[in-house]
């Protein structure tokens, strides 16, 4: 349709210009038009795909193929994928492939979802990333090269940097702190390097004034204000306002701007579900549409110098004045440490698969089937990486559905990883009965030296491993089940590997029998101690010790009193509490805390009125029990603390058990309106300086910030995997199996926020169900690590991953056992050197070929492979092929896995090769610019056909 009366005005001002006019505007608008679909927020995946979902990619394409002048970009693959697999016809597949190769739909981002950039792991951004573009190479042979993270809440300093590893050229976002905003458009510079960034001015990614589509019907409506309304129709009447707004939008958005091109991103939430009228009004206001790339193409060619902003992130984000985005750092705590386990055991059985699959024979199990099951949980780890669902700002109902995705498909891989126990040795009925049998797999790349505990429904036991040797053990009452008991077994299981005990009832524990019995810890229990407040402590010291640290607990206070460490022969003050924030939740007297927003009313008050310790001593480790109760008449404790101190083996083999205190935490049920914390108080003079990581990936420093308002929230930050504090002698690090909040509020504090119980009285909120009344137990751990910079600093990763990736107990009743020593159980370990981390082990389920065509044929033919990459930030060029020298190298390295036949250098994702990967130049002021990473693509023989046909990969990372 020709533009209407007001067009050739928008025209002679320069405000529209045709893409690839010969002569240059003062002025060109780029709208790219877009749909922004969140994968669960208000309503659960299957209610979107019903509502809209389907009917944005059925009139979208329709009215692409009808009007060459069109243009749309696609973002969420989960959602493309769920069209593309159940809905789209061979038609409209085929009308699909026509746009995508004419430039006329984008694919920009090309993740499974638009993820979290503040509470998610890096490895879990890697895998939801390669999810999608996977996909996007093997169906159309494209790979996404703009990203589009424009509804985060926060911008970390992890994505970009794995964006431009995965190839990306330009980087789009939108939520940073408002004022940090507002400078940065007065001065030009929402526009910068280091990966080409450009920040969304005020507008965001909507276009408030244009949309014509009205309201999706779900199944249930939401209130009245959350979906944008239908504006009316453009009309020879209505045309002039409409243009007067664009005017008005645009005059504005060109000061803000260094390069006469702007971007006007066209749409919002649940847009183009009827592109028909969305096209038909918005023709006869413009001539002419644009994609993403068609935006950066000009703006790259402009060929301006970029100002190199640092590595600084964006954390944390303020949307005003008042309100602070650090709450979901800690909303739906239970969810958060699901995610971390199922993307835990996520790890575990790609890699235990695959060192199956390069075994043959299989004798029962069916590989296809297998790897159906590691599919379906990387489709479940990766969906839940979503903005609004690990951050926990999302409706109950679709909370359910990301509890109910994961926990289906981690018993699916619990079942494949069974299934592989029993494959390797068949079932039989043993003699002895009553017993248990335990499977032990290490999942890391190197020898790990732990202890493991299992639950066991009686006391007195024998333990042996796989030779009938007796095994390290002792056993001692549960600390929350207390018909049961804990056993604990010291394990060294080599990488890659397995352990196998045979634990049996001890019909006589006495040692004249010969018969091997676990030992039983001792207990000393101390009374009931009534918080204090400003009287004198620590009159009364009790150590606890192991080789490491000697932890000293103040009997007046049945509390935390200091830290010895060996190593320095330094005594720390540390002490450990429990506090809450009370918070805001009447909207009728200012901003509430909610879902995303923390707003404390005051600083946090003691939550507990009297605390009770139990320290129960073994051969192997000793541990702290600390109820918290908050009245002292309570029979049952509101938050407890389970510390763990290790007597494991000295020397290299036991250097990262004995150097750490663990923690367990019991938290909740909350009184309403409260948010829960872990206050860890030291004498260390810190300055009030934190120190926290990026999604697992990188280090922040967080300087303590005086704010004219909201000064506690706007201090918080999110912790994903680890944080520490420091002075000049001493740092005190701290590990974590999930994402929390963290602040440090005074000097030497730490403050971990571990839960929250919310309700308020906004009707928005109540009537969407998006509420956060919480009345779960949560059970986060922590480890501790104390010491001087230069210790810490060498066990601070180590750590982590062995925390974050502990050793899988699979348990088997006694008459399902095989005989001890059978030849299948016997694997080679798999042991790197310190330095490097095996990212994963994994069977993807494609093999690349830079060569479409070529990449389909392997695909139909079942060729298959084995792939190392390796996460290296500044890793040194390989070259193609293997030389013989790196070829020795490697075969060292994997030494277990097979025989290196040729190296390929591919990008994040491993879509592209990088010899092919020619990512943009922009010009900045530095010269000293670092080349990103490199990839490396290891090719073993003997890999089984699977069908579909599949690449065991194994990316690598320095740790």
């Amino acid at each position: 349709m020709k533009p209407w009366g007001w067009l050739p005005l928008l025209l002679q001002l320069g405000l529209m210009w045709p893409l690839g006019a010969l002569s240059e505007p003062q002025l060109r608008v780029f709208v790219v038009p877009h749909s922004h679909m969140d994968v669960g927020w208000l309503h659960t995946v299957q209610e979107s795909m019903q509502a809209y979902v389907t009917n944005v990619y059925n009139s979208v394409v329709e009215e692409l193929i009808l009007e060459r002048r069109r243009r749309f970009i696609t973002v969420e693959q989960e959602y493309f994928r769920l069209w593309w697999d159940g809905v789209a016809s061979d038609k409209q597949k085929g009308q699909v492939r026509q746009l995508v190769a004419e430039g006329r739909l984008e694919f920009v981002l090309g993740g499974q979802v638009m993820h979290d950039e503040a509470v998610t792991h890096s490895d879990d951004q890697i895998l939801q990333l390669t999810e999608g573009h996977s996909f996007l190479y093997e169906t159309f042979g494209i790979r996404p090269q703009f990203s589009w993270q424009v509804d985060p809440f926060d911008a970390s300093a992890t994505t970009p940097t794995l964006f431009a590893l995965a190839g990306f050229n330009a980087h789009v976002i939108s939520t940073i702190d408002y004022d940090l905003k507002e400078a940065m458009q007065i001065n030009q510079q929402l526009q910068f390097q280091e990966i080409f960034t450009h920040v969304l001015d005020h507008f965001g990614y909507c276009s408030e004034g244009f949309y014509w589509d009205g309201e999706p019907i779900f199944p249930h409506p939401p209130a009245d204000g959350w979906y944008p309304n239908m504006q009316l129709p453009v009309t020879q009447k209505s045309l002039q306002s409409f243009v007067e707004a664009m005017l008005y939008y645009v005059g504005e958005r060109a000061t803000w701007f260094q390069t006469p091109h702007l971007l006007w991103p066209w749409g919002c939430d649940r847009q183009f579900f009827n592109a028909s009228l969305q096209f038909t009004n918005m023709d006869r206001v413009m001539e002419e549409y644009a994609t993403l790339g068609n935006y950066f193409q000009a703006v790259h060619a402009h060929q301006l110098s970029w100002k190199v902003r640092d590595h600084q992130d964006f954390l944390p984000y303020s949307s005003d004045l008042f309100h602070a985005w650090t709450g979901f750092y800690a909303s739906r705590s239970g969810l958060k440490g699901l995610v971390r386990r199922a993307s835990a055991l996520l790890y575990a059985g790609e890699s235990m698969f695959t060192r199956y699959v390069l075994l043959a024979p299989h004798w029962f199990l069916d590989p296809a089937w297998g790897l159906q099951q590691l599919q379906q949980l990387r489709w479940a780890v990766s969906e839940v990486q979503h903005h609004d669902a690990i951050t926990g700002t999302h409706a109950v109902k679709v909370g359910d559905m990301f509890v109910e995705n994961l926990s289906t498909r981690m018993e699916g891989v619990h079942k494949l990883m069974a299934s592989i126990i029993q494959d390797r040795s068949p079932a039989h009925s043993g003699p002895e009965r009553g017993g248990h049998f335990a499977v032990v797999y290490n999942p890391l790349a190197w020898t790990v030296t732990t202890i493991i505990t299992l639950t066991v429904e009686f006391p007195n036991v024998s333990i042996t491993d796989e030779s009938g040797h007796p095994v390290p053990a002792q056993f001692q009452r549960s600390k929350e089940m207390p018909s049961a008991y804990d056993l604990h077994v010291l394990t060294m299981i080599p990488g890659l590997s397995y352990r196998h005990y045979s634990i049996q009832p001890s019909r006589r524990p006495q040692e004249d029998t010969g018969e091997p019995v676990t030992s039983l810890a001792s207990s000393r229990r101390f009374g009931l101690r009534l918080r204090r407040s400003g009287k004198q402590v620590g009159g009364s010291l009790v150590p606890v010790k192991n080789d490491c640290y000697t932890v000293f607990l103040d009997k007046d206070t049945n509390l935390m009193h200091s830290i010895w460490e060996r190593q320095s022969n330094r005594t720390v003050r540390v002490t450990q509490s429990f506090r809450e924030y009370h918070v805001k939740s009447d909207v009728n007297h200012g901003p509430v805390s909610d879902n995303y927003v923390f707003t404390p009313n005051g600083r946090a008050e003691p939550a507990w009125e009297a605390v009770r310790m139990e320290i129960v001593e073994g051969p192997l480790v000793t541990e702290i029990r600390q109820y918290f109760y908050r009245e002292v008449n309570d029979s049952e404790p509101t938050f407890a603390i389970y510390s763990q101190l290790a007597h494991g083996p000295q020397g290299s083999d036991g250097e990262l058990l004995c150097h750490r205190i663990e923690q367990e935490y019991r938290v909740g049920p909350l009184e309403l309106n409260r948010e829960a914390i872990l206050r860890i108080s030291t004498k260390l003079d810190t300055g009030r300086v934190l120190y926290s990581d990026n999604n697992g990936y990188q280090v922040q420093r967080r300087s303590y910030r005086n704010y004219k308002s909201n000064t506690i929230a706007r201090n918080y930050y999110p912790m994903v995997q680890s944080a520490f504090i420091q002075s000049r002698r001493s740092r005190l690090v701290l590990l974590s199996t999930q994402a929390h909040g963290i602040s440090s509020q005074r000097n030497g504090q730490v403050e971990v926020m571990l839960h929250r119980r919310l309700w308020n009285n906004d009707k928005g909120a109540l009537g969407n169900n998006l509420t956060l009344n919480d009345t779960s137990v949560i059970h986060p751990v922590l480890w501790l690590l104390l010491g001087s910079r230069a210790l810490t600093s060498g066990l601070h990763q180590r750590s982590g991953l062995a925390l974050q990736h502990r050793p899988v107990v699979m348990l088997r009743e006694m008459n399902e056992i095989a005989p001890h020593g059978s030849g299948p159980w016997k694997q080679k370990a798999v042991t790197l050197p310190p330095g490097i981390h095996l990212q994963i082990l994994s069977i993807p389920g494609w093999k690349y070929s830079s060569n479409h065509t070529e990449h389909l044929q392997t695909l139909q033919k079942g060729a298959a492979g084995v792939q190392v990459s390796r996460l290296t930030p500044a890793s040194p060029y390989l070259g193609s092929g293997c030389s013989p020298s790196l070829c020795s190298v490697l075969q060292s390295v994997l030494r277990g896995l097979g025989s290196v036949v040729s190296v390929e250098e591919r990008s994040l994702t491993e879509t592209w090769d990088v010899s092919e990967m020619y990512r943009w130049t922009w010009s900045t002021g530095d010269p000293h610019r670092h080349r990103g990473l490199d990839a490396l693509v290891l090719t073993l023989p003997r890999v089984p056909s699977l069908t579909p046909s599949q690449t065991p990969a194994l990316p690598l990372r320095p740790v």
